[in-house]
């Protein structure tokens, strides 16, 4: 089968995890259990998932003239990402992420830093790339205004478009009425669902993510449950960004909506059971075999 071509717009950042027992109280001190640098950014991570399911994957974003982003640099080329358009930012900071892993969850705090120089005109530099994939793939770590932009190049040229809608914020109907997926999780869906007016036809967009529950897309007005895979949690960062990467791919090649949430949810299965938010990541063929498996 010829790889899909995806194009991904968005962040990609450092991610800095530290893991403890229990989260302290304001003003409290508590020991650690580990800590560990990782790359990240939902861009990113949705990068590596795609192509590690077996696209053809080009990277839109932004990174810093850093040891960080020295590093991710040497990463992209390990994961065979094409990387022309991505800039160096001379003089700025690669964006970061703070996770902490206590209780089995994790919080995070993201630095935008060379993330939020992804500006509309360095994404219209990248028409040609965008025009030319099989879909594209955004979430909202870098400047609306550079989604925005990513949206109207790829609507114009009729690319299928999934948005990652997060982390959560107000969205415009001239935006939604371009995204032909959207891949919130249950907040924020609920966010996105709180406007009488856009229901309806956000509806008909909307795969929504419950975690170890699966998935749930609407079909013909519909509710539709794509099952998940129980397994045992070491670190669930970069999950949901696993299952857009792997069903992005998955949709590119012509599988069914169904077909393809089964996948990634599959896909989003295995990468919690490594750290990191790409550690665990599977290729396509681990998700082939742990489907198998499992009489799918």
């Amino acid at each position: 089968m010829t790889k899909p071509k995806i194009a991904v717009v968005g962040s990609i950042n450092m991610d800095l995890t530290t893991s403890f027992d229990r989260m302290p109280h304001q003003g409290e001190t508590v020991l650690g259990t580990s800590f560990a640098t990782y790359p990240g950014g939902k861009g990113f991570n949705q990068a590596v998932a795609a192509a590690r399911g077996g696209a053809e994957v080009s990277m839109v974003g932004a990174i810093g003239d850093d040891a960080f982003g020295e590093s991710l640099k040497t990463i992209l080329a390990k994961e065979k990402i094409t990387t022309a358009g991505i800039k160096t930012m001379t003089g700025m900071g690669t964006g970061t992420a703070t996770i902490l892993l206590t209780e089995g969850d994790n919080r995070i705090i993201v630095v935008p830093g060379a993330n939020g120089e992804v500006t509309p005109e360095h994404v219209e530099e990248q028409r040609d790339l965008l025009t030319a994939s099989d879909i594209v793939l955004l979430q909202l770590e870098i400047p609306m205004e550079s989604v925005k932009k990513a949206a109207e190049i790829a609507f114009e040229a009729n690319v299928p478009i999934m948005l990652n809608p997060a982390p959560s914020q107000p969205l415009s109907k001239e935006l939604l009425d371009k995204i032909t997926y959207l891949t919130p999780n249950e907040s924020e869906a609920a966010d996105l669902m709180t406007d009488d007016e856009n229901r309806e036809a956000l509806e008909e967009k909307l795969i929504i993510t419950k975690g170890k529950q699966g998935v749930m897309f609407y079909e013909k007005g519909r509710a539709v449950t794509v099952p998940g895979f129980p397994v045992t949690p070491v670190d669930t960062t970069g999950a949901g960004d696993t299952f857009c990467g792997l069903m992005s791919t998955r949709i590119a090649q012509g599988y069914s909506l169904e077909e393809a949430c089964q996948f990634a949810n599959a896909g989003a299965a295995l990468s919690v059971t490594k750290p990191g938010a790409q550690g665990g990541m599977p290729t396509e063929s681990e998700v082939v075999r742990f489907l198998r498996e499992r009489g799918k």
